[in-house]
């Protein structure tokens, strides 16, 4: 049973990003201290990154821990980057 919990919270944050503990605890059904063991392995192995938080949600104080993905990393923005303006002479400087 431990490898499907590990599998389904691997799948789970897959799917929806990073997210908190409780987060994943209640949308995959598993009680929290299973969730933790679970998610401390996963991080031992190096499959998840996790961190302590604290979130301000409506002036309510939430603490937890967040997880992610060890390879999610953001996509970069495409386009141009802000502020990098191309040389004019750049081109004329190769000879």
């Amino acid at each position: 049973m431990g490898t499907e919990v590990s599998t389904s919270i691997l799948q789970f944050l897959k799917s929806n990003g990073e997210k908190l503990d409780a987060e994943i605890a209640a949308a995959l059904h598993i009680p929290m201290a299973s969730l933790k063991t679970h998610v401390a392995q996963l991080s031992a192995a190096g499959e998840v990154i996790c961190c302590n938080v604290t979130r301000y949600i409506e002036g309510k104080k939430i603490e937890g821990v967040s997880c992610r993905l060890s390879c999610d990393l953001p996509s970069p923005a495409r386009g141009r980057k802000p502020g990098v303006k191309k040389d004019p002479n750049a081109d004329l400087n190769l000879m």
